[in-house]
């Protein structure tokens, strides 16, 4: 592999000031899939190698070594199969550099995939507003600055008044990038809806420089994807999830509908089966899973 350094390009913030250190040095194959803007069908996987710290991702091979400077990245993503040899490989992350896309399949996949969210994301400061919407009602919070800790299951954002704020891949309901007054200027902010520790619905907005907010976004997303599946629902089974969604108790639905028990019962039953409910005790309390919440989120802005 010849040796080829990539020059920072839009996005500069991310490699950032500061003191370089070492994320993580793995084994590893890679392979260039788009060169120029142009697919490269006749690709292989090259073994060796990648070290990544908190400027820079290094690839080496035999034939030498591929500097990409973080400031360059212009996305992360998935799959990008080209051939069938690239097909073979169950696990990888793409970088897209420009018009150039570079493929990586580190041995531990999970483990690389998490080090290459945190050498992009932790220590970096971004404004917060935490609960922004708590139980569907808009909370009188104001935004502040924060600093973000990638984790294996999620992100923990630290904000400068000493509230601490855990988002769960797993825990991720709906999640919207949009266009807010931050501060009193036009920024970007991710919409993240999850629980609080009492098992409330509540939003936090995350805002801050474009690149910082599209990397937020892709990392959460894994979650996001995983509990948006699509599932059928019948007009009793979504009046369930949103008054459920609206804080009223699984035991008070009966009465806040004016539906009969019995057929609550066969809702709750069918909502556990599709992953929209969890069951809490035997006795029949039920709360939203994700899934449940994105449905009933959509559900109630169609009203």
């Amino acid at each position: 592999m010849s040796d080829s350094r990539q020059q920072d390009g839009s996005g500069g913030q991310q490699a950032g000031g500061g003191e370089e250190y070492k994320v993580a040095d793995a084994r590893a194959k890679f392979a260039q899939a788009m060169k120029g803007g142009r697919k490269l069908n006749d690709v292989g996987w090259t073994n060796g190698r990648v070290i990544l710290s908190n400027k820079r991702v290094v690839l080496v091979g035999n034939g030498g070594k591929r500097t990409i400077a973080l400031s360059s990245v212009d996305g992360i993503g998935g799959r990008y199969d080209a051939n069938q040899e690239i097909q073979r490989v169950s696990n990888y992350v793409s970088l897209r550099i420009g018009d150039d896309v570079f493929l990586v399949a580190a041995e531990e996949h999970e483990e690389f995939r998490t080090d290459l969210y945190r050498a992009f994301l932790d220590r970096k400061v971004i404004t917060a507003r935490h609960p922004a919407i708590k139980g569907g009602v808009v909370q009188d919070t104001e935004w502040e600055q924060a600093r973000v800790k990638v984790e294996a299951d999620g992100i923990s954002v630290a904000q400068q008044s000493g509230a601490f704020v855990r988002l769960e891949l797993d825990d991720i309901g709906t999640l919207e990038e949009t266009e807010r007054t931050v501060m009193d200027e036009k920024a970007p902010v991710i919409e993240a809806e999850h629980t609080d520790d009492e098992e409330t619905s509540v939003q936090t907005y995350l805002s801050g420089e474009p690149w910082l907010v599209a990397v937020i976004k892709s990392y959460l997303g894994q979650g996001h994807d995983r509990n948006r599946g699509a599932v059928e629902l019948s007009e009793s089974e979504r009046e369930v999830l949103m008054a459920l969604y609206s804080g009223v108790s699984s035991f008070e639905v009966p009465n806040f509908l004016g539906m009969d028990v019995d057929r609550v019962e066969e809702i709750f039953e069918r909502l556990i089966e599709v992953d929209v409910l969890e069951e809490v005790r035997t006795r029949r309390e039920v709360a939203l899973e994700p899934r449940g919440r994105n449905i009933a989120s959509e559900a109630m802005n169609e009203q």
